[in-house]
């Protein structure tokens, strides 16, 4: 994440410095009915970690160490959960995409899961400072059966901190397939002062965070009840939320005015939704 072509006090020609490259690969199996870990690769600044749970599914934390993201650097992460196991993935706390002196940070995850599998993809959120670039793209190939529940959240600055945000170039892809199928396509895009596209009832009504929930599974429409009725339970004064749901689809957007506020209802809404604790780290 640090910074490319600073130039030397001294008027030397600008230096380009380093840019930060991981790739974090984690798949897991059950040949024998216990899930167990069969493939693990790290490099750069990618790590994953293993937590030892005992009363959850099997759990990767995935961790930036080098603290941040800025233009040039890249993040790849591939996640396999073959048929029948029950894995989460999340991060050991929010990203940070910083100030980009050029080019656009690149993070990109691709998902497989088997039949009979559930992969849960919970990490917190990414925190966009002015004039970041961030590029994210996710793709995710189901098989049969196989269930994927996804949430991904940002937040324009800190609003505690005084913060704002004037520009930013942020552009999050999504692309889920049953089968070889497609079966879900969502894009957001901010590119200049996100209040242009923010400030509109129909987008975002001015809100500086919003997050996408979704649970891609046969059975997901018959949880629209529920979904429904944890929005209408959220802590009051943290995000307005809405839900719906069609053809193996639940989707649920969420938009609030600061981090905080949106993080309280997300951990509200998937504690219930999910009927279990997220992941500890979320709670550190």
């Amino acid at each position: 994440m640090y910074d490319a072509g600073l130039a030397s006090e001294t008027g030397g020609k600008a230096v380009v410095l380093q840019r930060v490259k991981g790739i974090g690969k984690v798949r897991f199996s059950a040949p024998d009915g216990k899930t167990r870990l069969t493939d693990l690769y790290q490099s750069g600044s990618a790590k994953v970690r293993l937590p030892k749970v005992y009363d959850t599914p099997a759990t990767a934390v995935l961790i930036n160490t080098a603290g941040g993201l800025t233009g040039g650097d890249q993040l790849d992460y591939e996640v396999g959960a073959d048929a029948g196991v029950h894995v989460i993935v999340t991060s050991q706390t929010a990203e940070r995409a910083y100030r980009s002196p050029g080019g656009t940070a690149q993070v990109s995850g691709h998902f497989t899961v088997g039949p009979g599998a559930t992969l849960e993809w919970l990490p917190q959120e990414t925190i966009l400072f002015n004039a970041s670039r961030l590029r994210r793209t996710l793709q995710a190939d189901l098989e049969g059966d196989a269930r994927l529940m996804m949430v991904e959240s940002f937040v324009l600055g800190r609003k505690a901190m005084g913060e704002q945000v004037k520009s930013v170039f942020y552009r999050d892809s999504w692309r889920i397939r049953r089968d070889g199928k497609l079966v879900f396509a969502d894009d957001i895009r901010l590119d200049g002062d996100p209040a242009d596209a923010l400030t509109g009832p129909a987008t975002a009504a001015s809100a500086l965070a919003a997050a996408t929930f979704v649970d891609c599974a046969a059975d997901a429409e018959d949880r629209l009840a529920r979904a429904r009725e944890l929005i209408e339970t959220l802590p009051d004064g943290t995000a307005q939320a809405a839900a719906s749901a069609w053809n193996g689809l639940l989707i649920t957007r969420f938009v609030s005015n600061d981090g905080r506020g949106l993080r309280t209802a997300l951990m509200s809404f998937l504690t219930g939704y999910r009927m279990t604790a997220l992941p500890r780290v979320w709670y550190c």
